[in-house]
């Protein structure tokens, strides 16, 4: 009788370590448990703290609204952009999810169906007198650091030319720093996603203007962990379960994206 319950209690332990694992690698089933998203704080429309201290934004909410088609627990967990794969592949999160760009990222991640197209941007001072691309020659451009904007400027196969014609590319922790900057006259320019462009130009009533010259074309995503397709595969239903019953273009009209969705209910 005790080796019996030894075995059982041996057993019992080790189903609970089993289970624990699967939570933290994002491998077991999520129903009715927690999903945590890791996004940039600094990063509006998609994720930002507002006025009151609460973290929002468009992927936030509509996180919010797949955790309640699926009964999950929504976890906001700001990351630093920079250590977005280790939060990931460590487990401390299920997903990136914050205006996150699939092109040139394609065989890193297991992707979410597109939901946003977006382009890189060159935003400048309205009072700058830069007009175009070939204004930035010898001029100090702002860049997020690890974003789509600094891949795009130093990929040889993207505006790496174009970016070795400014005086400096100097990266940044985040765009509200950038702005900062930009509107201190401490950099000429920033390059940036356009629907982040846009929210900063509004918030700061104006002052600024986007180059009609795009720097490329993408798409937004949700990021996981390679081989993790159960879970990229339910988010996917829920997207498209949130197009068809009109919440995802209700939210897009909310943060004033819905000229730049791309998501398809079928």
């Amino acid at each position: 009788m005790k080796k019996n319950g030894l075995i059982r209690k041996i057993t019992t332990g080790l189903l609970a370590l089993s289970c624990m694992g699967m939570l933290l690698t994002g491998c077991g089933s999520k129903e009715g448990g927690k999903f945590t998203v890791g996004f940039d704080a600094e990063y509006p429309p998609y994720g930002y703290m507002d006025e009151n201290g609460q973290y929002t934004g468009f992927d936030l909410e509509l996180a919010a609204e797949v955790c309640k088609l699926r009964g999950w627990e929504l976890v906001k967990q700001p990351i630093v952009w920079d250590s977005k794969d280790n939060e990931l592949n460590s487990g401390s999160i299920d997903c990136i999810w914050n205006g996150f760009t699939i092109n040139g990222r394609e065989n890193d991640y297991e992707w979410s169906v597109p939901y946003v197209d977006n382009s890189q941007v060159i935003v400048v001072s309205e009072k700058s007198g830069i007009k175009d691309l070939k204004g930035l020659e010898g001029k100090k451009v702002g860049v997020q650091a690890a974003s789509a904007a600094l891949d795009v400027l130093t990929d040889e196969e993207g505006q790496k030319e174009l970016a070795d014609t400014f005086g400096k590319l100097q990266e940044f922790g985040d765009y509200n720093t950038a702005f900062v900057e930009l509107e201190a006259g401490s950099i000429d320019a920033l390059a940036m996603d356009i629907g982040v462009a846009q929210y900063q130009i509004e918030s700061r009533n104006g002052g600024f203007v986007i180059l009609d010259e795009h720097l490329n074309a993408e798409q937004y995503g949700v990021g996981f962990k390679k081989g993790n397709t159960e879970l990229r595969d339910k988010i996917n239903e829920s997207l498209k379960e949130l197009k068809k019953n009109g919440k995802f273009d209700e939210l897009a009209k909310k943060y004033k994206l819905s000229d730049m969705t791309c998501l398809k209910a079928d």
